[in-house]
């Protein structure tokens, strides 16, 4: 039987939690390039945030944030490629990647990041996208949510068949993520500090942790690293607070890892996650974690127990969780991490450990022989050792 010719699919490598997870991903199966047929498709011509293995070929495509366009360039990629199994991350990835493969008689596997219920903005538009992803994501011959709250709400509202969804959360790298943490770079701001990362976006709700730690009385810096939309409201809300000298925004960082380190305690105050890449990072590093309980992910890293198991101000093995937009829990989470502190950078490397590349790698590849009709797939490419775990 020959190799299997499998063509991953992702919208663009411009910078975000899957895009790094995919590359962790692909990168860990390095050993399978002579024995399987790996390629990468781009959606979006753009400036690339990480690099790719130098063993991948990568196929540049210019749809311009265009479904259409996406599944039109795809199709045609495909049509000369002719892979045995198409495997894609993101939204429009997806739903381009699962159109065509039903056009084109492929299985494909889908890896959904986003709590979908939650992730698109109220009014016509995000309810025109639920509704596509309602009648396009069943059928996928798979689909992988990165958490058990991603997987429950594409079968209850979304149509997907619970027997076609497995749960798998993100990969980390630990050892890489402590490897950039030791670089030496200097702090932009002077201890003690908290740090934040992430997108700028109002789903992310970054404002409401600036006016926590306005209402904390602590008398540390705060750190956000990321980039977006947010940007100047998040600055302005930092000044009317009187913290504009207090709140560093650095913007996007390839390593923020090395300042992470320093930091007193990682925050989060998040409406909508699909499964936190930086949180785990932050317990990585043995950092005290605050996050709001938010759909999905943030319960079941801190506390292993499902969103709905959880309420309040909760201090969990692995963490604090807090309500969503609740700046005041948020502060109470704070001012906690004294006393909390050396428990919770004890039990973060242990907890993140749990989430390693090796796990998640061998998980991955047993949906993909699912989908190809391959089941014993790990054996033929020497994934998986004699003994069953990842080579």
């Amino acid at each position: 039987m020959r190799p299997p010719r499998i063509l991953f699919v992702i919208n663009s490598l411009a910078g975000g939690g899957a895009e790094r997870v995919l590359l962790t991903l692909l990168e860990a199966s390095a050993e399978l390039a002579g024995r399987a047929e790996l390629s990468l498709a781009l959606l979006d011509d753009e400036p690339r945030a990480y690099t790719i293995p130098r063993w991948l070929p990568v196929h540049q495509l210019d749809a311009r944030h265009s479904l259409a366009r996406s599944v039109v360039q795809l199709r045609k990629l495909v049509r000369r490629q002719r892979p045995d199994l198409i495997v894609s991350f993101l939204t429009r990835s997806n739903m381009a990647t699962t159109i065509l493969a039903r056009l084109e008689n492929i299985p494909n596997v889908i890896s959904e990041r986003a709590n979908t219920s939650g992730h698109f903005a109220p009014g016509l538009k995000g309810a025109l996208s639920k509704r596509m992803i309602a009648t396009i994501y069943p059928r996928a011959t798979k689909v992988i949510a990165v958490s058990q709250g991603i997987a429950a709400d594409l079968v209850e509202n979304f149509g997907v068949r619970a027997q076609n969804v497995v749960a798998i959360p993100n990969p980390l790298d630990a050892d890489r993520v402590r490897a950039a943490a030791g670089e030496d770079l200097a702090l932009p701001v002077a201890k003690p500090f908290g740090v934040v990362v992430s997108r700028l976006t109002r789903g992310k709700n970054v404002i409401t942790a600036v006016e926590a730690f306005a209402r904390s009385g602590l008398d540390h810096s705060l750190v956000i690293f990321g980039e977006g939309p947010e940007r100047d409201a998040i600055e302005a809300h930092a000044a009317a607070r009187g913290l504009a000298d207090r709140v560093v925004m650095p913007g996007f960082s390839q390593n923020p890892f090395a300042i992470m380190r320093h930091a007193d305690f990682y925050l989060s105050a998040s409406n909508g996650e699909g499964f936190p890449n930086s949180l785990v990072e932050a317990l990585a590093l043995g950092l005290p974690a605050i996050a709001t309980n938010c759909a999905s992910g943030p319960s079941e890293v801190l506390a292993d127990l499902p969103r709905e198991q959880v309420s309040g101000l909760t201090f969990a093995p692995y963490g604090i969780l807090t309500d969503t937009n609740d700046a005041d829990q948020l502060a109470a989470a704070m001012r906690a991490v004294a006393e909390h502190g050396a428990r919770l950078r004890e039990a973060g490397p242990r907890r993140a450990a749990e989430f390693g590349v090796e796990q998640a790698k061998k998980r991955y590849w047993s949906v993909f022989g699912e989908a190809l009709g391959r089941p014993h797939m790990l054996e033929e490419t020497g994934v998986a050792s004699a003994g069953g775990a990842p080579a």
